[in-house]
């Protein structure tokens, strides 16, 4: 098997797995899609280094895109999404997602590596220990959620996710059950993906680059492997999900957050 074909199969275990964890936690995927593209660029050299960690990052905010969308409309048949959070909350959220793809590619991969490493450690903790908030807590009006929806977006746009990662611990922070707050952070992966994956495209020193593949930053090949395959995994992890009891639920994403914490920051300071 040539380097070109285990690229073309890795690509595809990434779509494979990110679909279902994505469809599962309501997260899109991108904390897998990530690390994982970096680590394959790493080792097959299809892009310049310099342009590794940002090419990542856009390309799977474009495949969240689809996988999002994938796993949100399985979530909306089942009812399970709430759509008064939603029009709370996405106009903010796409405003920082936009706004990460214009500030990321100039900054020092490290920093940006760490900084979302940080979060996903203390959002992983929280979650794995069981943490209760109190029951009098409830999700504030949009001068609230405002400040805390853009913050949420340039969180997503800055690691490439789709905002699971802040909006389903954010969610049940203000006592949204589990199960919805992960079927509204799916709806919401679309548009925020959308938002951020622009904002890369339009900030790339070239919008199409033919030697490279890429279509602004995102990585043509591998987009088009990992959403396909990831769009038919979303929604295998969406029904695994509905079968799971929520406290479990919340358990294994804070496990999830916790690897994807140190993967990072192995990444950020070796």
């Amino acid at each position: 098997m040539t380097d070109y074909h285990l690229l073309l199969l890795g690509y595809a275990l990434i779509g494979a797995i990110s679909g279902w964890l994505g469809g599962m936690l309501g997260i899109g995927g991108g904390v897998i899609i990530v690390p994982a593209l970096i680590l394959l660029y790493d080792l097959a050299n299809p892009h310049p280094a310099q342009l590794v960690t940002v090419i990542a990052i856009a390309t799977s905010l474009s495949c969240i895109v689809f996988t999002s969308a994938s796993a949100a409309i399985t979530q909306a048949r089942a009812g399970m999404v709430n759509w008064q959070i939603f029009q709370r909350l996405v106009i903010f959220f796409i405003l920082g997602s936009y706004a990460a793809g214009w500030l990321i590619p100039h900054l020092p991969t490290a920093v940006v590596r760490g900084m979302i490493a940080g979060f996903l450690l203390f959002v992983g903790l929280v979650m794995v220990y069981a943490w209760k908030p109190k029951p009098s807590r409830t999700l504030p009006g949009i001068v609230g959620t405002a400040p805390l929806s853009f913050a949420g977006g340039m969180i997503a746009g800055t690691a490439g996710i789709a905002g699971g990662n802040v909006i389903v611990p954010g969610l049940t922070w203000f006592n949204v059950p589990i199960h919805q707050a992960t079927a509204t952070s799916s709806a919401l992966g679309v548009p925020i993906a959308a938002a951020g994956a622009l904002g890369y495209f339009f900030n790339a020193p070239a919008l199409w680059d033919s030697e490279n593949l890429l279509a602004g930053y995102t990585d043509i090949l591998s987009f088009a492997v990992i959403a396909s395959v990831a769009m038919i995994t979303a929604p295998m992890g969406v029904k695994f999900a509905h079968r799971v009891p929520a406290a479990k639920l919340k358990q294994y994403f804070g496990v999830f957050l916790l690897v994807a914490a140190a993967r990072m920051a192995w990444t950020a300071w070796r």
